[in-house]
This record gives structure tokens, sequence and C-alpha cells, in this order.
């Protein structure tokens, strides 16, 4: 007990003084993007806010946890102050992606949802949602993790705007979108951060996703800026081999038995998961267009089989320069890592608790998240090869996070004429709301009669 006691206090020293350095560094990267100190300073204190631990987050709770004696600075800073909420981005994804660096690092991209109460929120809509397993009034977010061996972090997001959120003028002004924001599908914004990714430098080989993400325009882009990649694609999507054009789905039932070869894709709470799996040779369909002088590489459909219930998934893969089954598997395998970042990103940082309505602040709110998760990654990525027990597993990022908010991380405020304050203030607050909707519900029954 002694030993692992120890074990744990020497890990939270070095993770305290790993955080404080690596947080001091990102914000040191992103000062520049703001043209004031006390802007400056509040983001700071706001990336900080969103790591302690608080029951939810949003400019409420932040801002009476950072001893604000009302949310109103938060959101001024959020919606209208003047700072550089794409500088920062690039600049934290640069940052993180350089942490984490390696040559054969993959980008994967996945969008999520977030429930809202109505369609005031920018781009809320009743539109499908894995994260809330159906049709539901919620906003839609494309992402960008970037995953190695190091570790793996979000760093990239873009907002959906649905065909009539886009063309909606009225809802436009009010939430105050960027004129030069027209619709894009979700491929069309996974391709725009895969530029942004290139441009900012990014090292990275390969590009996964699932069958959203499988179609040719987002292919060929990857091919374009010299991705490779591994993405899943629907049991129905055609492939041209020399023998003629065939299904996903046709093929894989004419493979012979000798061609599926078992392989370990994972380790959970109950064991080791293996799956059977069998690769074809396929023609490239997503040559890019003339001028780019891209290699014709390889170009395979791998076929995945449950070994009991015979299930199949197909993921479309071309690289540039010969692989084995197992380099593509592993590449498949690891676009789960995106939903650990959801995870990390909406449990601990608040991504999805937000409450806020026009575009600035569903921007700077989603970056401020997703910075702090990023620094979180990035010191359990400098920590963990230097501490370590034979009877204790690695930290997680969780864990992580439970002693930084003991060494590292400010406590939120919980002085007692602080909290009496705000109790009076939330009060005061919603019964002038109440009585607002209490107006509006005569007024619309007045004019029903």
């Amino acid at each position: 007990m002694t030993t692992s006691h120890d074990a744990v206090a020497g890990e939270a020293t070095i993770a305290g003084e790993t955080w404080r350095d690596c947080f001091g560094a990102v914000m040191a990267a992103v000062a520049d993007c703001f043209p004031r100190r006390e802007s400056r300073l509040l983001a700071r204190e706001m990336a900080q806010a969103m790591l302690m631990g608080l029951e939810s987050r949003n400019c409420w709770t932040l801002a009476e946890a950072m001893g604000h004696g009302s949310p109103s600075r938060l959101q001024h800073f959020l919606s209208r102050g003047v700072w550089d909420h794409n500088g920062v981005r690039d600049r934290m994804a640069a940052w993180t992606a350089g942490e984490l660096a390696d040559s054969d690092a993959v980008l994967i991209v996945d969008e999520t949802g977030d429930e809202k109460s109505s369609t005031d929120a920018v781009g809320a809509a009743h539109q499908y949602s894995g994260a809330l397993g159906g049709v539901g009034l919620c906003q839609v977010a494309v992402h960008l993790t970037y995953a190695s061996p190091r570790g793996h972090a979000l760093i990239d997001r873009a907002l959906y705007l649905g065909t009539d959120w886009a063309r909606d003028e009225e809802r436009r002004l009010l939430t105050h979108v960027p004129d030069a924001i027209e619709f894009s599908t979700k491929p069309q914004l996974a391709a725009g951060m895969l530029r942004r990714a290139r441009t900012l430098g990014v090292e990275a080989r390969w590009l996964a996703g699932d069958e959203v993400y499988g179609g040719r325009d987002l292919r060929r882009c990857a091919r374009e800026l010299a991705f490779d990649y591994a993405v899943a694609v629907r049991a129905d999507h055609t492939v041209a081999t020399p023998a003629g054009g065939f299904t996903a789905n046709a093929l894989a039932r004419q493979l012979p038995r000798q061609a599926w070869m078992r392989m370990r894709t994972g380790h959970g709470l109950k064991g080791d998961r293996h799956y059977d799996w069998a690769w074809i040779g396929v023609l490239a369909d997503d040559a890019p267009e003339p001028g780019n002088r891209v290699e014709d590489g390889h170009s395979v459909l791998v076929v995945r089989r449950h070994r009991f219930t015979g299930e199949l998934s197909f993921y479309r893969c071309h690289s540039a320069i010969p692989v084995t089954l197992a380099d593509l598997v592993h590449v498949i395998c690891t676009r789960w890592r995106v939903e650990e970042d959801f995870q990390l990103a909406k449990g601990a940082t608040g991504l999805d608790q937000g409450q806020v309505t026009c575009w600035n602040s569903w921007m700077r709110w989603s970056l401020l998240s997703l910075l702090a998760a990023a620094v979180l990654t990035v010191t359990l990525a400098r920590t963990t090869p230097t501490t370590g027990s034979s009877d204790l597993i690695p930290v997680s990022a969780r864990e992580l996070l439970t002693l930084l908010r003991i060494t590292a991380l400010p406590l939120p405020n919980r002085d007692t004429d602080h909290a009496l304050h705000w109790s009076a203030w939330r009060r005061r607050h919603q019964a002038v709301a109440q009585a607002c909707h209490q107006r509006w519900n005569n007024i619309t029954a007045a004019a029903a009669t």
C-alpha cells in the first residue's frame, strides 16, 4: 500500500508540474491572438475553469466558480469580444499535433450532436445524431482528431448548418452567422479541416472515418493532400475490379475460407476483441484532377467479419506505398479514438454544455473546451513515459484530471458571501425571465382570440 501511495504521490507531483508547463506553452503560442491583456487573461482563466470539478459548465457556473459577480464578462468575451478565435484554433492544433507528432499518425473525422431545447441556437434543427441515438433537436458539428501512439486529441471542429438554416436569412442575422458561411455537407466540412491541417504542417499520414466520410470526393481530396486513407463504406458501395464492378457485399461473399485472417483489434474490460479480416484488391476511383502529381498507389477493400454473428463491415483503403493487412486494421481500429475524445471533451471540459446561441459564442466555447482537453492529453503524453508502478495500471485522462484538481488547477470559489450573491442573482434573473414569458403568453393568447 505504501509503495502504491508513494507512486501516486509522485505521479501527482509530476503531473502538476507538467500541466503548468503545457498550459503555459499553449497560452504563449496563442497570446498574440488576443489584442488586449484582459482578454488574454480571461481566456486563460476560462480554459482552467473548464477543467474544474463542476456539476455543469456554462457561463453562469464558470463565472461563479471564477469569482465573478455575474456572467456578463464571459458572455461578452464569447459573443462580442475582439480576439482571433481562428488564429487560436490554428495555433492550438499545430501545438497539439506537434506534441503528439508521429509520421504515421491518423487524422480521424466524425461528427457529434449536442441536444438543444429550441431552434434559436445556431445550427439547431431536428436532425440525426449518433450521440442522441436517432433524430432529435440538436446541433451537429464535424470534428477532427489527431491520433498517434503518444495520444489523441480533438484539434478542429466545424458547425454543420443544414440547408434550411443556411438559406434562412433572418435566423442567420439573429445568430450572426458570417455571410461567407454557406451550406456545406459534412464531408465538405471534413475536407476543409484536412486542408487546414495540411496548411498548418500537421504531421500525419492517414485519414480515417465512418461511412459518412467514405464518399469519392473526400477520398479524392485526401489523395490530393497526400493522405492515405481507410474509411468505412456501405455494403452496397460499388467497387471496380479487373473482372468488373461489384458491390462490397457481393465481393465479400465470394471470398474463399482461406482468405480470412483472425486478428486482435482491441482490448476491453472483458478481454481482447478479435474479428476475422480479409482484403481484396480493387481499382481506384478517386484519382486526383489532372495536373496533381500523385502516385497511383495501392487500393483495396478491407472486409471485417464478426466471428460469431457473421456481420460484415467494409472499408475502402488507399496507400501510396505497400502496406500489410495488419497496418490497415490498425488504422481502421484507431478511428474509435475520436469517440474517446468526445467523451473526454463532453465529460471533462463541457463541450456540449455551453448553452450558447450565436455563431461566435459557439465557435469560442467549443474552441476553449478543445484547448483544455488538448492540454490534458498532452500532459498525459508527457507524464506517462516517466511514471508508473508495477501494481498500478497507467493513469487515464480522467484520473489525471482528478490529480490535477488537487495539485495544479484553481479551486472553484466557495466563499459564503459569494455563494449567497449568486443565489440571489440567479433568482432575480429567473424572476425576470418568468415575467417575460408570462407577458408573451398573454400577448399570444390575446392575438389568438
